[in-house]
């Protein structure tokens, strides 16, 4: 009886530090609705829908054939990867815009704030619940992603590479949510800088890019060891590093001057690795940011 009874006591005190009741709760009230069984399931019918339509255009334009090229199947699995990226992009600053600033407006802040949890725990908890129900998501369209090895052309570590890029994706633009959410009063405010930023992490470096590259390509002069520099400001886009895992080439390609060979001695790191490291600390300023500006400071005379 002793030792069953420290049993329990041990792994109440383990649960007590890994699960706080900040965490406890969010946990509760976004995992027990008929909201998140009615959002999983329109996400997983998304997928799907979009699974099944990409496998029909590839059936006719392969004429009916009953054989499935790999290279098709690659087709297939670049196109859910993608979708899937772009379903994240959608979902987790709406989901993490609003966490801070709806407790202000609700005015239970301030009763959040004095109790023993530290800012730290409160802002982390927030972003840990929020994200659970993305994870959720994502893993659930795992069985999706199972058509592509019915046809072959794709390994094991790269749909684990992916799933863990989507990982760390979301991560990213939580942690930018927070952020505003912590910074801005109003959630409507936090929601649309949230969704701007990401805007300008998708769109706006590839935009960058595409206008750098097309503008100095004429300056270069021809060197078969040469690499341009402006391939780093595609590794802070998600879509260009979700792409370098999937075709480990278009690093190269990215880095390339157009018209000139690639070249050998001289290979730049891999995009996703580069995005990994930049938004890393990106995503720690940001969820620093947000811990500092939950507590309202007193001025200095």
């Amino acid at each position: 009886m002793r030792e069953q009874t420290s049993v329990k006591q041990s792994s109440t005190s383990w649960r007590n530090k890994l699960i706080n009741p900040v965490l406890n709760k969010e946990f509760k009230l976004r995992m027990r609705t008929p909201k998140a069984m009615w959002t999983l399931f329109f996400y997983l019918f998304a997928i799907g829908l979009m699974a099944f339509s990409a496998i029909y255009i590839v059936e006719i334009n392969t004429g009916g054939s009953r054989s499935f090229n790999p290279e098709q199947s690659k087709v297939l699995f670049y196109f859910l990867s993608f979708a899937q990226l772009g379903l994240i992009a959608f979902m987790a600053p709406g989901l993490t815009a609003g966490v801070i600033s709806g407790e202000r407006e609700k005015q239970t802040l301030n009763l959040l704030l004095t109790t023993q949890q530290s800012s730290a725990t409160i802002v982390l908890s927030k972003l840990v619940s929020s994200l659970g129900f993305m994870v959720l998501i994502v893993v659930s369209t795992i069985p999706v992603y199972s058509m592509v090895f019915l046809y072959g052309g794709i390994s094991p570590k790269q749909l684990i590479l992916v799933f863990l890029f989507y990982l760390f994706v979301m991560l990213v633009l939580g942690s930018f949510g927070i952020l505003f959410s912590s910074m801005f009063k109003r959630t409507m405010v936090s929601v649309i800088v949230s969704y701007g930023v990401t805007l300008f992490i998708f769109g706006g470096t590839a935009l960058i890019y595409v206008v750098l590259m097309s503008t100095t390509d004429r300056f270069y002069t021809y060197n078969a060891n040469t690499y341009s520099w402006i391939g780093h400001v595609l590794a802070w886009n998600p879509a260009g590093a979700l792409y370098s895992i999937l075709d480990p080439e278009f690093t190269d390609q990215a880095y390339r001057i157009y018209g000139q060979p690639i070249a050998t001695n001289k290979q730049p790191l891999a995009l996703w690795k580069e995005f990994m490291m930049i938004y890393t600390c990106l995503s720690i300023l940001a969820l620093w940011l947000g811990i500092r500006s939950l507590r309202p400071r007193m001025k200095k005379n």
